[in-house]
């Protein structure tokens, strides 16, 4: 069994690269200014590798997955 995957954006870091959002469209909106908004910060198990792909490119490490409860 896995353990459930939760996803955080560190608003202050973010400057509103959208990388984000192309990356994990399905769990990531751009609001009207182009910051992340977050639609579910569950990541389901078949969205985890696009998840840390997603991570990996924000260029402020402003997005971040974790362990635990979302």
């Amino acid at each position: 069994m896995t353990s459930a995957r939760s996803l955080r954006i560190d608003r202050i870091a973010c400057t509103g690269e959208g990388l984000c959002a192309e990356l994990l469209p399905e769990l990531i909106d751009l609001d009207e200014w182009g910051y992340p908004t977050l639609k579910d910060r569950a990541v389901p198990d078949q969205l985890r590798t696009h998840a840390r792909r997603a991570v990996a490119a924000c260029p402020r490490l402003a997005l971040r997955t974790g362990r635990g409860r979302p």
